[in-house]
């Protein structure tokens, strides 16, 4: 395998999708994907077509990034769009692409996406590893529903993201785009993938049990005390002043995590919104009966984790990497904030010579050694692909 990256911010979506299109298949032959993350501000079907001509017949899929991208090219934004694509290309992988708007629920959605990427693969039976992009707020569900058809198989991927929290992000497969459902890769490759998913935060002393969840993602107790009250507890704060949005930006630097069955993964958990009645609302699923933490990390520290991880996925891998596929948190970027150069710099030291995507999510996906596939939040699902 083989990968080669591209990007533009050409004011115009056509002709951007077609510059970074250009760009990405450079080097390369026998191309049997391309990953592409935009702007919202894009008009995105337009932006496919200059895709399309620059890779025709290349199935594209991914979703709107926060804010920007970064490839070896720096971190690539603009007040008029951006575009960042990773061409896979090479004789000994074979590829089903699927994208799927919600139909009846998430769930069967899943189902139906899963049956029509290995239907267009070619192949039959499961796929070695899968990539997954969907919306914020049921991505649970939609693994779920392709997990009841290939099984328990590791993937990667993230959620759609926009550059406001309002909504308006998009996803795209095969020249469809839609807000809702899913987009999936399904990979049949004898050559391994590679997932490193962390949150990279420092556990501290505040834990308890979660008593009480509304709709699966409203924390509404913690120990039997408001959410909000409890949480402002262990910070030392009013818990007046972690109401509305204030919550979210606050919990980028001291977020909640929870830790898998084997205590080798700490899901991160990212309140969204401190709300009236001391409840605070999540952006991935609860469950009651289980322990929260409170985590901790200085911007320092995040922008350190970035390149950290990177190379801690090198040492994991057992072959030569051909591609590094990285999905960071559009909450981490925000707490990064003017630093993203920093950013930039650290990611392209620790990548070197080896072609990089970076996308800025509202989710990330992941799994680590035998656990389960896992959602969470201001986490890194880092993936790299052998040679």
């Amino acid at each position: 395998m083989k990968g080669n990256t591209g990007s533009s911010n050409a004011a115009d979506p056509r002709t951007a999708g077609k510059e970074a299109a250009e760009k990405a298949k450079k080097g390369l032959s026998n191309i049997k994907l391309a990953f592409a993350y935009a702007s919202v501000a894009y008009d995105l079907e337009e932006m496919l077509k200059g895709i399309e001509e620059g890779l025709p017949g290349v199935p594209v899929l991914g979703n709107t990034s926060f804010t920007g991208v970064i490839t070896p090219e720096g971190f690539v934004t603009g007040d008029k769009g951006f575009v960042g694509i990773m061409a896979l290309g090479g004789d000994d992988i074979t590829v089903g692409v699927a994208g799927k708007p919600k139909g009846s629920d998430a769930r069967e959605t899943g189902r139906q996406a899963a049956k029509e990427a290995i239907k267009n693969s070619g192949k039959s039976g499961s796929p070695a590893y899968f990539y997954m992009a969907a919306p914020p707020g049921e991505e649970e569900f939609y693994l779920k529903g392709v997990s009841d058809i290939i099984g328990r198989v590791p993937y990667f991927g993230g959620s759609a993201a926009d550059n406001t929290i309002s909504g308006e992000w998009k996803l795209f497969a095969n020249q469809k785009v839609f807000a809702d459902g899913l987009a999936l890769a399904f990979f049949y490759a004898d050559k391994p993938v590679t997932n490193l998913f962390t949150g990279a935060y420092r556990e501290t002393k505040d834990v308890g049990i979660i008593t009480k969840v509304k709709d699966r993602r409203t924390l509404v107790e913690i120990d039997g005390v408001p959410a909000l009250k409890k949480y402002a507890q262990w910070a030392g704060v009013d818990p007046e002043s972690l109401k509305g949005s204030n919550l979210l930006v606050y919990t980028i630097t001291s977020p909640l995590g929870i830790k898998d069955r084997l205590g080798e993964l700490t899901a991160i958990r990212h309140p969204m919104n401190g709300n009236d009645d001391y409840s605070m609302a999540i952006g991935a699923n609860l469950a009651e009966k289980t322990a929260v933490i409170r985590m901790q990390a200085t911007v320092d520290e995040l922008i350190g984790s970035a390149s950290a991880t990177l190379e801690d996925l090198k040492t994991k891998m057992k072959a030569a990497p051909a591609a590094f596929h990285l999905v960071h948190c559009g909450g981490r970027r925000a707490g990064i904030g003017e630093r993203i150069d920093e950013l930039v710099q650290v990611v392209r030291k620790a990548a070197g010579s080896v072609p990089f995507i970076m996308e800025f999510t509202f989710g990330e996906y992941g799994y680590e050694d035998d656990g389960s596939n896992t959602t969470g939040g201001l986490m890194l699902s880092y993936t790299g692909f052998a040679q």
